[in-house]
């Protein structure tokens, strides 16, 4: 799926610059940006979970931050013209755009079949994604590097509790007028970035993920402009955000997420009643105790196909 260099979590040259592989197959990205879009319209997963998973999670981040540096040289100077040709210079077109029009097509086109299959088979759909989540778990451990002691273990902790703290939200019901979706896109748009964060989730527990679908789905261009525009909103500080802490603190933010995926398992177990509290597993756990096992295996097939891809591109 790419002709990457190693990763960039080892090649920073500098505390205020990102060395990043660079992700120069335009028919994989396509392919990263649909896998990310299907899930994207998945409660409970994340479209940085997948980002993380197929090695652009610090590309896409720097990526996102020169996007962001050029909007605002454009706005606000010095030297806009300048300012804008130097940050657009330095985004990896080959990535984003491939990205971008995955995502796009596979919003679109699963948007209508994955709110179904939900809807008609919750059980299996979490059961499936659980195993994906989980086995994905194992990339920012990796990414951490070395053996965790007593501030890496504090901080998974602190991970685990505010992941089961986000996807033990109660559900509710809002009505989506223009005021209410603009601070739930902004928020849900998180999961763009934060692997283990989910923005369908959020929406659930908002009680717009239907609504956000169907527009999707009819093609209410209204709704979704307005979602998309405050979603950009939440981008640009997320992005900055999270730039920050991979520049500076990439160890300790790669223990920190882990543990957030790790606790917001909470919301695809399997068993859950209709208001998502958690229940027993029923006598169907045979068969779904093997679509997790078969979710983390698809995982690990994905990561080692990845470095693999990376290896013989590292050789050339």
């Amino acid at each position: 799926m790419t002709d990457a260099a190693p990763t960039a979590t080892s090649q920073r040259a500098s505390p205020e610059e990102l060395v990043l592989p660079r992700h120069r197959n335009p028919l994989g990205n396509l392919l990263r940006g649909a896998l990310i879009g299907v899930v994207e319209t998945v409660p409970g997963v994340s479209g940085g979970t997948v980002a993380l998973v197929t090695g652009i999670y610090d590309e896409l981040i720097e990526a996102g931050h020169h996007l962001t540096a050029a909007a605002r040289r454009l706005l606000t100077g010095p030297e806009r013209r300048a300012g804008v040709i130097e940050h657009l210079r330095a985004v990896s077109w080959v990535l984003v755009i491939p990205l971008m029009i995955g995502m796009a097509g596979a919003v679109l086109l699963a948007a209508g079949p994955v709110s179904r299959l939900v809807e008609a088979h919750p059980q299996t759909m979490r059961a499936l994604f659980l195993g994906l989540v989980a086995g994905s778990v194992l990339v920012p451990v990796r990414l951490s590097g070395g053996a965790w002691r007593g501030p890496e273990l504090l901080r998974f902790g602190l991970g685990v509790l505010g992941g089961l703290a986000l996807t033990s939200l109660p559900s509710t019901s809002l009505e989506p007028s223009p005021w209410i979706i603009a601070p739930a896109a902004a928020i849900a748009v998180c999961a763009l970035v934060l692997p283990g964060l989910s923005g369908s989730f959020l929406l659930l527990s908002l009680g717009l993920y239907q609504p956000t679908l169907q527009a999707v789905d009819e093609r209410d261009l209204r709704f979704i402009a307005w979602f998309g525009l405050w979603a950009c909103v939440g981008l640009v500080v997320v992005v900055k955000l999270m730039r920050r802490l991979l520049t500076h603190h990439h160890r300790g933010t790669m223990v920190v997420l882990a543990g957030v995926m790790i606790g917001a398992l909470r919301s695809l177990w399997p068993w859950q009643s209709e208001a998502g509290a958690l229940a027993a597993p029923g006598a169907d756990w045979p068969l779904l105790a093997g679509i997790v096992v078969a979710g983390v295996l698809a995982v690990q097939l994905l990561v080692l196909v990845e470095a693999r891809t990376i290896a013989r591109a590292d050789r050339r």
